[in-house]
């Protein structure tokens, strides 16, 4: 019996996946464990390894589809049985070098599937049987979701089957239409403006002196050999700090305020396709080498796709860093379900109070952005001090 390769659930609440890109061709052969395809949530975009050894076959889904979660998307015979099958039904080039879809056979298992996924469905069942986010999204955009085309199993209308509402636009008024929208900045778009409207912001800023770190960061450096960042220097007291102020590291759900247990901080990266949030896990437990190798790790896999549903997921509090661009403060949005994001300025000389008499030093300006139904203004404001003081004295960690 050949083995069904699905698309998988890497995420808890995941209703769909879409191919990105067959890494294997209809007909190859393949190893156990060999990456097979790669495929695009929500969040991530990551590999799917081949579940048995054996030749690719009936590969029913292109790239670029989106597919529901559980369905069969192609099929891989052990070598004894592939030569005594039908020629697969696959993706093939074109002329042009693009993939097109050559339909399975009548007899196929993939066919099969897809006549019992294409049968007729009631249009009440339908409606009953669509996620609850397809049907927030049909409502939102004024559409009649029981009229909607669905592609889930048994006709389900999913929320990538709900078309985004029409806009008017004026006749004479000149339209440019932009680069399309990837999955990552749509998703980054929904969460931030599902923050933005349902957690009540407010902040915290500090100006802090930042001599002592810059000393500590080059120090660091020549006794390690490491390539240490003051984004890691930023972790490592971030999430001294946290351990010291538990409370911002929580999030409000369900009408109470739930505590993490362990200190994971996640860093906002910009990548192409738009904002990702890798997470480094019990980031209080590490050195600042092993710390600082972690954080090159994750920004370089963000930036090349290839994240894993682990690398995103328990983040407790996030740092957004855009002192590199020459920022020198700025407000960011928390980033759901955190209590808490700390955004960070550029280091520039500042003219200061040294002891009483003006002096120039280098500072950095620290915002503190909260959800104050996780967290008031008392608790933000000890952890930002504990934090200045920390950045002002990092050798405190010592004592």
């Amino acid at each position: 019996m050949p083995t069904n390769v699905i698309m998988p659930a890497l995420e808890l609440a995941q209703e769909t996946g879409k191919v990105v890109k067959w890494l294997k061709r209809p007909g190859d052969k393949v190893r156990k464990g060999e990456a097979l395809v790669e495929i695009e949530t929500d969040k991530v975009m990551t590999e799917i390894e081949a579940p048995a050894a054996g030749i690719l076959r009936d590969v029913t889904a292109r790239d670029g589809d989106v597919v529901p979660v559980g369905q069969t998307i192609a099929l891989i015979f052990a070598p004894e049985e592939a030569g005594a099958v039908a020629p697969s039904p696959s993706v093939a080039p074109d002329a042009a070098g693009r993939a097109t879809f050559i339909p399975p056979s009548a007899n196929s298992p993939a066919h099969i599937a897809s006549q019992k996924k294409s049968a007729p469905v009631d249009m009440k069942a339908r409606l009953a049987a669509a996620s609850p986010k397809a049907r927030r999204l049909a409502a939102e955009r004024g559409l009649d979701v029981g009229a909607l085309r669905g592609s889930g199993p048994g006709g389900a209308v999913l929320a990538a089957d709900v078309p985004a509402a029409a806009v008017p636009v004026a006749p004479s008024a000149p339209r440019v239409e932009a680069p399309g929208v990837g999955t990552v900045w749509r998703i980054m778009a929904e969460r931030m403006t599902a923050s933005w409207t349902t957690a009540p912001h407010f902040y915290l800023v500090r100006e802090v002196n930042v001599s002592r770190l810059i000393s500590w960061r080059e120090r660091a450096s020549k006794q390690t050999g490491a390539r240490i960042t003051y984004t890691d220097l930023l972790v490592k007291l971030v999430a001294a700090a946290v351990a010291q102020h538990p409370a911002v590291n929580a999030s409000w759900r369900d009408g109470a305020i739930v505590r993490n247990a362990d200190i994971n901080i996640g860093l906002a990266v910009a990548i192409d396709d738009g904002l990702v949030v890798p997470v480094i896990h019990r980031a209080d437990t590490l050195s600042l080498v092993d710390l600082a190798a972690r954080r090159e790790d994750l920004v370089s896999r963000a930036q090349a796709g290839k994240l894993r549903p682990a690398d995103i997921q328990g983040g407790g509090f996030t740092i957004s860093n855009l002192g590199m661009y020459g920022v020198d403060a700025f407000n960011a949005i928390v980033n759901p379900p955190q209590a808490a994001i700390l955004a960070v300025g550029r280091i520039a000389d500042r003219v200061v109070a040294v002891k009483g008499q003006p002096a120039v030093q280098p500072t950095m300006v620290l915002t503190l952005s909260c959800d104050h139904r996780a967290l008031d203004g008392a608790r933000g404001a000890q952890f930002l001090g504990t934090l200045a003081d920390l950045i002002e004295e990092p050798l405190a960690l010592l004592v």
